[in-house]
């Protein structure tokens, strides 16, 4: 008797930490366009080193000379350091390039593929 109380409880709490591993599960790009980018020239607004994801806030102005922000996702800081990002890697003011996925929606933000900075230098392996 005493083995099948501790066996119902193991599966119970194996039950458990497999709901909570899934309902932590990383998050499906499907909102992004990974069948095409985007290329924005802009202004960062600012550089957020956040979990789950690292965004960046740029500043892009449109053909008529309008301003708009756009919200760029990025990939978690762990992984986005492993591939030479740090948290001070962009700064507020830069001058960048960012190649994107865009959003499907059309509206201003999209997955970060790569960011040119104004010196030439390439950082890549932001969405991954």
């Amino acid at each position: 008797m005493r083995l099948l109380l501790l066996l119902r409880s193991t599966l119970m709490w194996l039950v458990l930490l497999s709901a909570v591993s899934t309902a932590s599960a990383h998050h499906s790009p499907a909102m992004f366009d990974m069948s095409r980018h985007a290329v924005l020239k802009g202004v960062v607004r600012e550089f957020q080193w956040t979990n789950p994801h690292s965004y960046i806030q740029l500043l892009v102005r449109d053909d008529a000379g309008n301003e708009k922000e756009w919200n760029l996702e990025m990939a978690a800081p762990n992984y986005l350091y492993n591939n030479g990002w740090r948290p001070g890697t962009l700064k507020a003011g830069d001058n960048v390039v960012v190649t994107i996925a865009p959003l499907k929606t059309g509206a201003d933000g999209g997955l970060v593929v790569e960011v040119t900075m104004a010196d030439g230098r390439k950082l890549g392996n932001a969405a991954k």
